[in-house]
């Protein structure tokens, strides 16, 4: 049975300008121990998924279809206080900014003691031991002196740091991570990848990686979703999708890194820019910015099977 599984997940914003569709039919499954990576531009609702998962959706947002279910678990419609009981526990989740999970009036020490005793009994010492060993395990010098000290002093990466040590805390089942190493720098970014694929193959953790940054997820996911305007356009081995990609934005993507091989020349990009979710175009979201767009582009794609077991979502792929 997988950790997670998503199936047609549809979470729609109510406004006063219209219907923001910003998850609209997303599937995603992900096994015991495996980090899929979960990929696309800003506003493609790549966060917006994760944070339906983990039930943060308020008004004017709302889950409208679709199930998520853990350890077969259906968590769509699920009481809040079963979802308080998972959360922090058996499903964490790493925010890009550090603030969203750290009190600025609380020590260090005491948030990170209150997140394992919100969960399960432990005695005082064996909380802050266990919280001297989550700083230590992401890279943080001096963890005594930092568990003592008010996130407004310590750095922005520091902060980070922290924030990502909680997130690892209680060791979950499932760890939805929203590009939480967007602000460290690049040694410490590699540490932190490498604590992360450590404790899935040794724990078992399921993770989603969220981010934009395909050059980071290559080396860290075993698959990859790619996401534009609210869907999921191709997914499957992260070799099958990076080494051969299937659908034009993908292709898009991987066209925009920087490499070796195109030092000294001008990066191809994609045209245009991404739709308001507001006003889609009929068919094809990515149709306007597409080469090999069609008559056929103007109907909506559905999911198929692709080559090297990948799922796409292209007419013409």
């Amino acid at each position: 049975m997988a950790v997670l599984d998503v199936q047609g997940l549809q979470t729609h914003f109510f406004t006063h300008g219209g219907v923001v569709k910003a998850v609209d039919g997303v599937d995603l499954r992900v096994e015991a121990g495996e980090i899929l990576g979960l990929v696309g531009e800003s506003g493609s609702g790549k966060s917006i998924t994760g944070f339906s998962v983990i039930g943060l959706i308020d008004p004017p947002g709302r889950i409208v279809g679709g199930h998520i279910r853990y350890l077969g678990e259906d968590l769509v419609g699920a009481p809040e206080r079963r979802l308080r009981a998972l959360r922090g526990k058996e499903i964490a989740m790493i925010f890009q900014d550090p603030m969203m999970t750290l009190n600025p009036v609380l020590r260090v020490d005491t948030q990170m003691v209150e997140a394992i005793h919100a969960h399960e009994k432990a005695t005082a010492k064996a909380a802050l031991a266990r919280a001297r060993d989550a700083l230590a395990m992401v890279g943080i010098p001096s963890p005594d002196e930092r568990l003592r000290a008010y996130p407004h002093q310590l750095s922005g990466g520091m902060r980070q740091r922290v924030a990502i040590a909680i997130g690892l805390l209680n060791h979950p089942r499932l760890l939805i991570a929203d590009e939480p190493t967007t602000a460290l720098d690049v040694t410490i970014q590699a540490q932190i990848l490498h604590e992360v694929q450590k404790l899935c193959r040794e724990t078992g953790t399921a993770m989603i990686w969220i981010t934009h940054d395909l050059a980071v997820v290559s080396g860290l996911a075993d698959r990859i979703a790619v996401m534009y305007a609210g869907r999921i356009v191709e997914s499957g081995a992260t070799a099958a999708v990076i080494g051969s990609p299937s659908h034009p934005y993908t292709l898009g993507l991987i066209d925009s890194i920087p490499t070796r091989a195109t030092h000294g020349t001008l990066l191809r990009q994609i045209p245009g820019m991404t739709p308001s979710l507001l006003n889609l175009p009929p068919g094809c979201a990515f149709r306007p910015r597409c080469g090999r767009a069609s008559d056929e582009c103007l109907m909506v794609p559905q999911a198929a099977p692709g080559p090297a077991g990948k799922v796409v979502r292209c007419w013409n792929s």
